[in-house]
């Protein structure tokens, strides 16, 4: 990834050069990275929040409970995972932090999670269908409320922000339960 990111900088600088208009180049990096750093700080601020209270909900046993009530839904999409297994309960916290809309904040989770699950697999080198499932549902992840998106949104100065929440809740569920679907069926064909 790192050698297609820097081909696209250098091919970008080269053709500016090439067209006498590498000026733009410095105002463009100038505006976005200052531009970038602002968004960063504000996110920081919602990643801390989400952080915070997943802390607060694992410590005070409400991700245990969403767990249980979540154990039968849970254990049909991940069968080979132990009822009691932390992968669980990482998922749990990764997946109630994507609905929210910290997808930001649900990396650490998710890397915990996929740690533990790593720590199930007996083959280092492949991923488990476990693994795949979670992170199908990761990256598709049904939005209640899309947090990035609504700062976005009102960063830029949009009338209605919360207009998004609708179609943002029927588009991140298709395409979550089309993953799932997905999954299911690669893995009844390995």
């Amino acid at each position: 990834m790192n050698k297609i990111w820097a081909f696209m900088i250098f091919f970008g600088m080269g053709v500016a050069a090439i067209t006498k208009k590498i000026d733009i180049v410095n105002d463009v990096l100038i505006k976005n990275t200052q531009d970038a750093v602002m968004f960063s700080i504000g996110l920081t601020g919602i990643m801390s929040v989400w952080l915070g209270l997943m802390n607060i909900a694992k410590k005070s046993g409400l991700i245990d409970k969403i767990g249980k009530i979540m154990s039968p839904f849970m254990g049909i999409l991940f069968p080979d995972i132990p009822k009691n297994h932390p992968a669980m309960s990482a998922m749990v916290m990764n997946m109630a932090a994507n609905m929210f809309g910290a997808g930001n904040s649900a990396t650490a989770l998710g890397l915990k999670a996929m740690e533990d699950l790593q720590n199930l697999n007996s083959n280092k080198r492949k991923a488990t269908n476990a693994m795949c499932m979670f992170l199908v549902i990761n990256m598709s992840s049904i939005q209640l409320v899309p947090l990035s998106v609504l700062k976005i949104r009102v960063d830029t100065g949009s009338v209605n922000p919360t207009e998004i929440i609708g179609t943002s809740l029927v588009a991140t569920t298709v395409s979550t339960i089309v993953g799932i679907l997905s999954c299911k069926i690669l893995e009844r064909k390995s």
